[in-house]
């Protein structure tokens, strides 16, 4: 959707979640010597200011990756994540990379990236972060129309980020359609699905599509803030995650029951609100 911009959530709880996956499968990926192709199909400008008037309207951020830039102790998963956003940043940290920029932090000479945005706003910016870098594409478009064009990549080496808004209902099928006909085009590449809880039943029906599908070596992680209320905005946020490194479950293990009690205490009794989820739905 045109409507949709990242601009005024960056730093969410959400992010929060996927983007300390997402750079730990590239860290873990980008340690063997082969060339990895990074496939990300909603990428958004790239970039934000947290001192924007979008990320100041409901400074989601806040609640986010506030709250780790403040801690002194944390998971190593979450330590990983601080000092990639960190990098980004001066004294005032100010400064929320987005998928697209964390990618290039790991980029290698021999790694390509594919970046793609829809938003026309955000594609031009998209578009002048990543204009001096030879090994990136950025294509005006929703990258889910072009994935299957981009996988089997030449070297059998790829992650595939799926980030899409969800404003359109019919996303939520449409992402798992589409996933599953990549894996059967290429089964052995690393793809991680973001999706939001705003309503359980639809995320009870995609979980429902991938453990029928037939494909192996599915996990799932889940961070909530809060209880899940139906249609009352989002309230929690998942990675569903295929063939990821063998060291994220282990990472996820520590990280996110400390996500839990840092970003959602109450305020009356300074108990957790929230819940996560740690799933094998379907084994290796």
């Amino acid at each position: 959707m045109l409507s949709y911009r990242h601009s005024f959530h960056a730093g969410n709880f959400a992010d929060l979640l996927k983007h300390s996956i997402y750079i730990h499968c590239l860290e873990y990926m980008t340690q063997k010597p082969k060339c990895l192709r990074i496939i990300d199909t909603h990428s958004g400008a790239g970039i934000y200011s947290l001192n924007s008037t979008e990320a100041r309207k409901n400074s989601e951020h806040l609640g986010g990756i506030k709250k780790i830039l403040d801690c002194t102790a944390l998971p190593a998963i979450f330590e990983t994540y601080r000092q990639q956003v960190l990098q980004f940043n001066h004294q005032d940290q100010s400064i929320y990379p987005g998928s697209p920029a964390l990618a290039m932090s790991f980029l290698r000479p021999i790694d390509q990236l594919f970046t793609h945005e829809l938003h026309p706003a955000d594609f031009r910016l998209l578009q002048n972060l990543m204009r001096s870098e030879k090994n990136i594409k950025v294509h005006h478009e929703d990258g889910m129309k072009s994935l299957l064009s981009l996988v089997p990549p030449p070297d059998k080496r790829a992650l595939v980020l799926i980030d899409p808004s969800y404003e359109v209902k019919q996303d939520y099928h449409t992402v798992v359609e589409q996933l599953l006909k990549a894996h059967k085009r290429f089964s052995t590449g690393t793809y991680l699905l973001w999706y939001p809880v705003v309503s359980r039943a639809r995320i009870d029906e995609m979980e429902r599509i991938f453990k029928k599908s037939g494909v192996r070596n599915i996990q799932l992680f889940e961070l909530a803030i809060t209880a899940d209320a139906h249609e009352a905005g989002m309230t929690s946020s998942g990675i569903i995650a295929i063939n990821p490194p063998w060291t994220l479950w282990k990472a996820m293990e520590e990280a996110l029951p400390f996500a839990v009690d840092l970003l959602s205490k109450s305020a009356l009794n300074n108990e957790p609100t929230g819940f996560y989820r740690l799933e094998q739905l379907v084994e290796e």
